[in-house]
């Protein structure tokens, strides 16, 4: 018995140290929060942590999910919108107020394990225009001194997500980069501060929107299993355009004093829907080569250590903006509702699983009436309505519900009204021109969803949770009543 007992701490051990080395590197996702009926957070933390997640980017200081984050040993990067970069840069005071609010507090009262707070969100993109050029690096200097000053200076890093789009090469090839002229001197102002506190540099790479903005891009040359025409650079070859785009930072990085600078990739994924190249194959495929890349700690030829990486994204977002494309909505893992996309082999060997305890509103849609006629006067005003205020970027031309036919389109569409709407009465009271069924009118690939009951969760939130969901129902339920007088007549 004795000796049983002497053997069991270490025998603990082995077994934690035989599950870490199952279950391969470290895994991190992002988890956006724009949806029109999201996931309860515990929720999600549960989905997250049944599937290996143990780091996650959020964009913003979201509270309920940070509440369940709290205690689940999954590391957390906190991300400041870019619209309080302004505020923050001009006055200390106002960063120390909102490392207070939105670290100390959760870290002390919560123990959530924050690792990371992402200073803006790619401020740098060429379509801003330098609207956030003056503003970025001095938000970044007064939270890195909030964070001192509260003490966590060691534990918590401050970084900015940037796209990578802030650096270039002056021949094509990746030993050719260098940071982008118009802001080639604040980058070096921001690296050399985040170098000299610790902290690492975040950049998003996408292949995708390689391949989405030119369409005579090498299809092969997005994925990590191609047989596109590989890139020679002097004694390297580039054999997918993730290891070029990562080397040509580093190329970057070297050739401005900054070899060792540590590197976190903060987004990098595939969409599903919303564009010809937005599909289940595709994003199966690239996530999968991703996956087998951390789980083999994969880095690139020019930095064979890996980076951290964070995927893009968990969970589609439905009202999330559609800029600069409908696929937008459609990066996640998951479903809305946590439910899997298409199969994933993880590190251990396991698969994707989905989300445990959601529950749903009435099995029922909302339909174009057998009896309405597409030459209706109201039939084109309702569904151009009803897509205003819900999500129809399925519908697109290469799209999963691109092929129904125009009865199909117009049903597609007033059921996502109505299932937004939380199937309130009066959503779908298209004049006459719709009717409520029990029988899924899906087809195919086309999803007619039926929404997140938000109501039946309200047990496992907190009271704000409780308000936050409760502004949602009534935003939804006055778009409803909206929506009765516009096709009533009245």
């Amino acid at each position: 018995m004795a000796k049983r007992l002497g053997n069991g701490p270490l025998l603990l051990f082995l077994s934690i140290a035989a599950l870490q080395m199952r279950r391969g590197e470290a895994l991190g996702s992002n988890w956006g929060t724009q949806s029109s009926h999201p996931l309860p957070a515990d929720i999600v933390v549960r989905l997250l942590k049944d599937n290996g997640f143990d780091k996650v980017k959020l964009f913003e200081a979201d509270p309920f999910a940070l509440q369940a984050l709290g205690r689940s040993n999954i590391q957390v990067m906190i991300g400041i919108p870019n619209e309080l970069l302004a505020p923050l840069a001009a006055s200390v005071r106002a960063a120390e107020q909102w490392v207070l609010q939105n670290v100390s507090k959760y870290i002390s009262k919560n123990g959530v394990d924050i690792r990371y707070v992402a200073v803006g969100n790619e401020p740098f993109l060429k379509t801003y225009m330098g609207m956030f050029q003056q503003t970025t690096f001095l938000a970044l200097q007064n939270i890195q001194a909030a964070l001192i000053k509260a003490g966590l200076g060691r534990q918590v890093k401050a970084t900015i997500p940037l796209n990578a789009d802030v650096y270039q090469s002056s021949n094509g090839l990746p030993s050719g980069g260098d940071f982008r002229h118009d802001i080639h001197d604040v980058m070096l102002s921001i690296i050399r501060f985040l170098r000299d506190n610790a902290s690492p540099l975040t950049i998003n790479i996408y292949p995708f929107l390689s391949l989405y903005a030119d369409p005579h891009f090498p299809v092969d040359y997005a994925f990590f299993n191609g047989a596109a025409k590989p890139l020679v650079d002097g004694p390297i070859t580039y054999t997918n355009v993730f290891d070029a785009n990562y080397d040509t930072l580093i190329w970057a990085l070297e050739r401005n004093g900054f070899s060792d600078m540590p590197v976190i990739v903060g987004e990098i994924g595939w969409p599903t829907d919303g564009d010809p190249n937005a599909n289940l194959d595709n994003a199966r495929r690239f996530n999968q080569g991703l996956l087998d890349r951390i789980a083999k700690r994969m880095g690139t030829p020019k930095r064979p250590a890996p980076p951290d990486i964070y995927v893009f994204a968990l969970i589609d977002e439905d009202a999330k903006s559609v800029q600069p494309g409908n696929f937008e909505r459609h990066w996640g893992l998951f479903y809305y509702d946590g439910s899997v996309k298409y199969p994933l082999v993880l590190a251990d060997g396991s698969s994707l699983v989905p989300a445990k305890g959601v529950r749903y509103m009435e099995p029922q849609w909302c339909v174009m009436s057998r009896e309405a006629s597409l030459t209706d006067p109201q039939l084109e005003g309702s569904v151009a309505y009803a897509c205003e205020y819900a999500d129809c970027t399925s519908l697109g031309r290469g799209s999963s519900c691109g092929d129904l036919d125009a009865r199909g389109n117009v049903s597609y569409a007033m059921n996502q009204f109505y299932q937004t709407a939380d199937q309130q009465k009066g959503a779908c009271e298209f004049g006459n021109l719709s009717v409520i069924t029990r029988s899924d009118p899906s087809q195919g690939a086309c999803r007619f969803e039926i929404m997140i009951d938000v109501g039946r969760h309200d047990k496992s939130v907190n009271s704000s949770a409780g308000d936050a969901v409760g502004a949602v129902r009534g935003v939804a339920a006055a778009v409803a009543a909206v929506a009765v007088v516009m096709w009533s007549g009245s």
